[in-house]
């Protein structure tokens, strides 16, 4: 049942952590909202409550501490009042530095907070078509069936996705250059780097790819591969040298070091318009991750390699963020619509929060008359929105907040390259102070959050 206060300002479709965070930050701005969820009335094939902020898959919010990127989104939530967050303080389990919460105490909190806010009215009832006025849709990687035919006709047939195959992507200040090197095949724009293999590295490759374990999806979860996008683990099994002449071809491709083609070439193009995120062409996967790092790292080029996105396969409903969103999470072709979590293509459950948070306050904003803002860039969570404004939108995934989305310190004369327990401290305290003092602009409440002494950081590993 809907409460008796007149029309709400605005309308939150969803009420998982996307959903909540945005319902809540919006009431905090003094805007009623309607927020509403089809549970428990009509159940997801994951889900096991009505509970809002229902975790499912995990439970934990990610890495703490300043040596972490998601520790840095953590304390930026931390320091606007995020109920999601601090729900998740309130609730946190022992697990080494991760931030990991009990479940259900978890969801009874940001429940409660939800549903005993006198500006925010529940509604139990699925949305089938987007919701006029003002609205966030944070409805999730099983969004409906009506309510992605809603999305279709607004953004596009070709702008939704239902299935969620991704590469590893990998830092480029990990990639070793003096092996990897740039070119296009056949001498053409050199769009791509290249690590070429001899054929003693590839059959060790392909021996460890044959051994890599896979993840097992959930019964919610099954896959069907199509060729566009088969795992690269799916493509070996049909023969050793099927990745050799399928992603791994090195047809074109002359290695500078040989002046010759190598027996197989893993490429890797540009994610980020910086070009601080590259990921390995062809290869998306469902390895675990532990293995799919021991096998991108077989690589000649990649022995080093930072992953900042894991591959994955798995069911999911997400836009192509580059087409259809803007960086304050507005829908191009409706501006008064606003997309949050993981159907605005990120990736993990902080990130759907932050972007909950994020897309709340500004369709708040928006029905107080204001302009919507974005995050400084310098802010973890300025990055991933940037980032899902800014990406190749070709082959477009999900992604996670990782230390590529923040532009580097610049370089100080006279100075070595700093290590990432001297840079990210640093990085972490710049991100925070820019995002503090944009918050404090935009007329928001602002705390310091508590953090970890440097000392301390130096563990968090």
């Amino acid at each position: 049942m809907l409460n008796s206060f007149p029309s709400p300002a605005i309308t939150v479709v969803g009420a998982g952590l996307a959903g909540s965070e945005a319902a809540l930050a919006a009431a905090r701005l003094g805007v009623r909202v309607t927020l509403c969820e089809m549970r428990p009335h009509k159940m997801t094939p994951a889900h096991r409550s009505g509970g809002f902020a229902e975790l499912v898959c995990s439970n934990s919010l990610g890495g703490e501490g300043l040596l972490q990127s998601k520790g840095l989104l953590q304390a930026e939530m931390r320091s606007v009042g995020s109920t999601i967050v601090m729900s998740a303080d309130a609730h946190k389990l022992p697990a080494g530095n991760a931030l990991a919460v009990e479940r259900e105490g978890f969801s009874a909190a940001v429940t409660r907070a939800v549903r005993q806010h006198p500006l925010i009215s529940v509604q139990e009832a699925e949305v089938s078509d987007l919701p006029a006025g003002i609205a966030v849709i944070a409805s999730g990687p099983l969004t409906s069936e009506a309510l992605a035919s809603s999305l279709v006709r607004l953004t596009g047939g070709e702008q939704l996705a239902f299935y969620d195959a991704a590469a590893p992507v990998i830092a480029y200040d990990s990639i070793n250059m003096e092996v990897a090197f740039r070119a296009g095949r056949y001498d053409q724009s050199a769009d791509y780097l290249n690590c070429p293999m001899n054929r003693e590295q590839y059959e060790a490759f392909y021996a460890a790819l044959e051994q890599a374990r896979s993840h097992t999806p959930h019964d919610w979860e099954h896959l069907e591969f199509f060729e566009g996008c088969m795992p690269i683990e799916e493509i070996a099994r049909r023969g050793p040298d099927t990745p050799r002449f399928g992603p791994m071809k090195p047809r074109g491709l002359t290695d500078p070091r040989t002046g010759r083609w190598p027996y197989a070439a893993a490429q890797l193009r540009q994610e980020d318009a910086e070009g601080r995120m590259w990921s390995l062409v062809g290869f998306q996967t469902g390895l675990k991750w532990g293995d799919q790092r021991a096998v991108v790292q077989l690589i000649p080029g990649l022995e080093n390699a930072e992953i900042v996105r894991y591959g994955v396969m798995h069911r999911n409903t997400y836009l192509n963020a580059p087409r259809v969103l803007t960086a304050t999470l507005q829908l191009k072709a409706d501006r008064a619509k606003l997309v949050a979590g993981v159907l605005a293509g990120t990736e993990g459950y902080l990130e759907s929060a932050a972007t909950g948070w994020l897309a709340g306050t500004n369709a708040a904003r928006l029905a107080l008359g204001l302009s919507p803002v974005v995050p400084p860039p310098e802010s973890m969570l300025g990055g991933l929105t940037r980032y899902l404004e800014s990406a190749n939108p070709e082959g477009f995934q999900p992604m996670n907040v990782n230390w590529a989305l923040v532009p580097e310190l610049p370089p100080v004369a006279g100075r070595k390259k700093l290590g990432k327990r001297e840079k990210r401290p640093l990085l972490f305290r710049r991100g925070l102070d820019a995002f503090m003092a944009w918050a404090r602009e935009a007329g928001l409440d602002v705390r310091e959050p508590p953090l970890p002494a440097p000392a301390e950081a130096a563990q968090l590993v």
